[in-house]
């Protein structure tokens, strides 16, 4: 998690949103070569959960920018001390946190609020053969996510369960 530090004065407030010396000096990949934005109209809206194999493999650093989601995380790499884990937190406009998601961790997000917004930096190109995911609900994870789903694409619900996928 990334919290951005805020200088304020009568006008608001400055922050910097993004600094790749910053950043490498904590060991991320700091690399952006597209950024993402997506609009969901109704709370429970769910965009996930997505990755994409090598050898396109992303990082992403997400914020909210208008009201609230759920982000959530699974780290995918069979020789971390977390892998199969996830981590969720709220992000919002009003926080102004940000989550960093490393190379080989599943991504994806539920609308908390309507008319959600939210704006990815991208250290990957997308790469449509390389893409793919898990499903929202697959129980190797046990997301508790807090609202139920409203809205989620046909191609989210369809993803496979995790265990299908290690016996490929």
């Amino acid at each position: 998690m990334i919290t951005l530090e805020a200088r304020g004065d009568a006008r608001g407030y400055f922050a910097r949103a993004y600094c790749r010396k910053e950043l490498e000096a904590h060991g991320i990949d700091a690399t952006v070569v597209q950024a993402n934005t997506s609009y969901s109209r109704d709370a429970g809206t769910i965009r996930g959960m997505h990755y994409q194999n090598a050898p396109a493999a992303e990082t992403k650093l997400m914020r909210c920018i208008r009201g609230s989601v759920y982000d959530v995380i699974i780290d995918l790499r069979p020789d971390s001390e977390t892998y199969m884990q996830h981590y969720g937190i709220e992000l919002s406009a009003e926080n102004r946190r940000m989550l960093f998601v490393p190379k080989g961790f599943a991504h994806g997000f539920m609308t908390l609020e309507p008319h959600t917004e939210v704006l990815y930096m991208v250290g990957e190109y997308y790469t449509p053969e390389c893409e793919t995911g898990l499903r929202y609900n697959d129980p190797t994870f046990n997301i508790n996510w807090p609202l139920e789903v409203t809205v989620i694409s046909d191609k989210d619900k369809a993803w496979p369960d995790f265990e299908k996928l290690k016996q490929k």
